[in-house]
């Protein structure tokens, strides 16, 4: 209630109950969809979350140019989905970066869901060496980078209208690995089914100065969030730090 509030200053109390009371209806859809992924079908799948036609233009262009790229996402929508859509209809490799759970069985189940359509995972601590090392394959890696990143490494910016931390990861290993970077976002159509939509936001040589790229996605995220607020993963402590003066 209090990112809701914070977020949305124009709304009233009641329009703020109601926005809370959907996600709450959809954070408890995504938990059974996620957990569907270990039984769901390949056909069903496809059919319960689908790509936008120039969207999947834009990924099968880069695979017919040879072309490894940069994932950019939200939590929005159903972000688990996507990266099975992306395994079973896109020639990229993909590779999703992750945080490995304390919890050996937890982690465990979630490696077989996020893993049983062809996906790879990566660990956070290991993403840059292993991207350099599968550097020869043709291949996609996946950034959830609406997290809170530690306050005195990351690009600050505003977002939902409050002084944010926007994690830099992404962006500069693009520029390392002179990847383009495409956002990619996972648009609620009725309950249960979903369309992504692709979008590229820079390629090499990138003459944007640091943090235009990650201001980018944030912004194109925001848009996303205020478009259909209810879908974003609104229990996340986002806003937990504060910009040094």
């Amino acid at each position: 209630m209090m990112n809701l509030r914070n977020s949305f200053p124009e709304k009233s109390e009641d329009e703020i109950r109601r926005t809370c009371k959907e996600f709450y209806r959809y954070f408890c859809d995504l938990f059974l969809e996620t957990f569907k992924t270990l039984t769901i079908s390949r056909g069903a799948m496809l059919r319960h979350c689908r790509f936008n036609p120039s969207g999947k233009l834009l990924i099968d262009n880069l695979a017919d140019e040879g072309r490894s790229f940069i994932i950019v996402m939200g939590h929005q929508g159903n972000w688990e989905w996507a990266g099975n859509t992306f395994s079973l209809l896109c020639r990229h490799q993909l590779y999703v970066i992750y945080h490995p759970l304390s919890n050996k069985y937890f982690n465990s189940l979630l490696y077989k869901m996020r893993t049983r359509f062809g996906t790879k995972l990566i660990a956070m601590k290991d993403t840059f060496r292993d991207m350099v090392n599968n550097k020869n394959e043709l291949n996609a890696t996946a950034f959830i980078a609406d997290q809170t990143p530690p306050p005195d490494k990351a690009y600050w910016m505003n977002f939902l209208n409050q002084d944010t931390p926007v994690f830099m990861g992404a962006e500069k290993i693009a520029r390392k690995m002179k990847y383009p970077v495409v956002y990619v976002s996972a648009e609620k159509e009725k309950r249960g089914y979903y369309r992504l939509h692709a979008e590229l936001l820079s390629s090499p040589p990138f003459d944007e100065p640091d943090g235009e790229i990650a201001m980018l996605y944030t912004k194109r995220l925001e848009n996303d969030i205020i478009k259909q607020p209810p879908t974003w993963l609104w229990t996340h402590k986002r806003w937990k730090h504060k910009r040094k003066q």
